[in-house]
């Protein structure tokens, strides 16, 4: 039997019992991408398609010692975090990047769930903005994210601001502003290097964030190079969301296997 060595991605992800966001959008991405899924949850979560009703993050020293475990063990080709919900919690990420500095690191700063409940507040975001961007290779912000880790209105400034705090890249996503088309802004080296154009789809999604970032990581892992790797992502996010279900009455959750339906 021929072995397959599939690059493996590190996820620091809370956990989504409705499996619509979460650890389980990392797995699902990163295997559609051919890649292996090591991951560590940072907080499990009460949350349905609709909302998050509370949030329990994990114990720091947890955190730690489990992703040095897979670190010493595996050949993790790109770290992808998503929810941190709590100080600690970017403490003990912080470790770990620290620990690992030539790992890329591919950021989706989840401070709100999609129906709006807050996942953070200022002693976080400070956390963030002070101890993960500097480690980020490359950060996901949508627009209300970026506005509030960096602290300014305007998304051009926002995007200069972000790269001025540390991280490599910066992908500001556009679903959250007005306008019938999503434009998606990349900075880098103090400018906007791209800016991406896709159609507006009809509904809410829960899990989209998740997505883009872990197929970023995924890309990332196989060696891909950061502007393609952009490219080929938001074009997986956008087929996952345009073929998304509707399970309940709240969110419609990205079908991230549509590759599988197109082989049936």
């Amino acid at each position: 039997m021929t072995q397959v060595n599939k690059p493996i991605v590190l996820c620091l992800s809370g956990h989504d019992p409705s499996g619509g966001a979460g650890i389980q959008a990392d797995i699902e991405t990163i295997a559609s991408h051919q890649c292996h899924a090591a991951s560590v949850i940072t907080a499990l979560t009460e949350q349905d398609t609709h909302n998050v009703k509370k949030l329990l993050p994990q114990p720091a020293e947890a955190i730690i010692s489990q992703a040095r475990m897979v670190l010493e063990d595996l050949p993790v080709k790109a770290i992808k975090i998503g929810l941190i919900g709590h100080v600690e919690t970017a403490r003990a990420i912080h470790t770990i990047l620290t620990e690992h500095r030539a790992l890329p690191v591919i950021l989706d700063p989840v401070l709100a769930a999609g129906g709006g409940a807050l996942l953070s507040n200022d002693e976080l975001i400070a956390s963030i903005t002070e101890l993960l961007l500097p480690r980020t290779t490359i950060l996901t912000p949508n627009s209300v994210e970026a506005r509030q880790l960096a602290q300014v209105d305007d998304l051009q400034e926002c995007g200069l601001k972000l790269l001025e705090l540390g991280c490599d890249y910066a992908l500001i996503t556009g679903a959250h502003e007005e306008g019938n088309v999503v434009s998606n802004q990349l900075f880098h080296k103090q400018k906007c290097i791209e800016t991406y154009t896709w159609d507006r789809l009809p509904y809410s999604y829960h899990g989209s964030g998740c997505t883009l970032a872990a197929s970023l990581a995924a890309m990332i892992a196989h060696g891909l190079e950061v502007e393609t790797a952009m490219l080929e992502a938001q074009e997986y996010t956008w087929n996952s969301l345009s073929t998304a279900f509707q399970p309940s009455t709240g969110q419609y959750i990205p079908n991230r296997l549509f590759w599988m339906q197109e082989q049936v």
